[in-house]
């Protein structure tokens, strides 16, 4: 039986036994009483590619007020060109007392504010742990003080296994969230972990449109490296599940098909290069880089259950009755997911990810 084959036969399995896996993308209110319309919702990060598409998802389901939360006034001045009914708050996730100012009356938060380059993480290890750690730490507090109802924290393959210190304060922000409903709060934690966003603010796929436009020579670290490709809208789709599905300390995985950097730089040459000999060229693998990523690992996939679209890790606390038909060892990554290799099927993603411009 293939890898691909038994991921079927499990995702029926557990689908049949999981009677709260209601995949229904629109989906929008919760048995335990979240619903986005007349919702007071904090988007923080808010200017990033993601808050910018969540917001706007958000705003046709008619929520009593939309707060975008960040540090940069020029991108919010940006986002309000396109967003002016949406609130702004300048602010850091390291402030708690301006945190505090933020949450109060809020029902639902999604936490996206992040340090998330690689290599500047590398280089700044310390403001690393400052924004994605500790100042996710302040973001869950003052969400217990305001009493929110639900709040969604947005993380990374990186955070799997993690040799660089971006995945690493992200898997310790995982640890803080995930941790938090081993306490009988009101307020409901879970976190989203997904793996490359297609077009997303400093991406490899805006900087290929870029390198192609000016006839430059598209650079890559590895050709043989392996990321998984989804689009904004898919991982808007994947918080929203969250949202909706969490009973508190879940991290929700939506599964998603991979290609390698190459075979990505090669579509995207033949795809707007306009017939030009645009070469590839490899620079070799930047500190803190995986040849693959890790979705979910050998160890969270013994307590995951798994559906067609979605793995969801049950916190080590709440372990559900459903046999793990998984052989010891398997992981869910970026090598034995579904592999994109053609430029059809390559081609056919990147027409979905859509315009990009407003996100780079």
């Amino acid at each position: 039986m293939t890898v691909t084959e038994l991921q079927e036969q499990v995702a029926r399995r557990n689908a049949e036994r999981a009677d709260s896996n209601n995949e229904s993308a629109g989906a929008v209110d919760h048995g335990a009483g979240v619903k986005i319309a007349g919702s007071k919702i904090l988007v923080t990060g808010g200017t990033g590619s993601f808050g910018n598409r969540v917001a706007a998802h958000l705003a046709q389901y008619n929520p009593s007020r939309i707060i975008v939360y960040s540090r940069d006034e020029k991108k919010q001045w940006e986002m309000r060109q396109r967003h002016a009914d949406f609130d702004y708050m300048i602010g850091d996730v390291r402030d708690q007392n301006r945190l505090r100012d933020a949450m109060r009356g809020v029902d639902i938060v999604f936490h996206a504010a992040a340090l998330k380059q690689v290599p500047s993480c590398e280089q700044y290890p310390f403001e690393a742990l400052q924004t994605n750690t500790i100042g996710s730490n302040n973001v869950c507090e003052a969400a217990i003080q305001a009493g929110v109802n639900v709040l969604v924290a947005l993380s990374t393959d990186k955070a799997v296994k993690p040799v660089n210190a971006m995945g690493m304060s992200k898997a310790l922000m995982e640890k803080i969230v995930v941790s938090k409903n081993m306490a009988q709060i009101d307020t409901r934690f879970c976190c989203v972990r997904y793996g490359n966003v297609m077009g997303s603010r400093g991406s490899v796929i805006p900087l290929f449109r870029k390198q192609i436009a000016k006839r430059q020579p598209l650079t890559i670290t590895a050709g043989q490296m392996t990321r998984f490709m989804m689009t904004l809208d898919e991982s808007v789709d994947l918080v929203v599940y969250a949202m909706t599905q969490a009973r508190g300390g879940e991290i929700f995985v939506r599964k998603a098909p991979a290609t390698t950097v190459y075979d990505l730089a090669r579509t995207m040459i033949e795809k707007y290069g306009e017939g030009a000999d645009i070469p590839i060229k490899e620079v070799g693998i930047r500190p803190g880089e995986k040849i693959d990523e890790v979705l979910v690992n050998e160890y969270e996939i013994r307590r995951a259950t798994e559906s067609d679209t979605y793995f969801v890790v049950h916190p080590e606390y709440r372990i559900p009755d459903v046999e793990c038909h998984y052989p010891l060892g398997y992981e869910y990554n970026s090598a034995n997911t579904r592999r994109l290799e053609t430029s059809e099927e390559i081609g056919a993603l990147l027409d979905r990810m859509g315009q990009v411009e407003f996100y780079t």
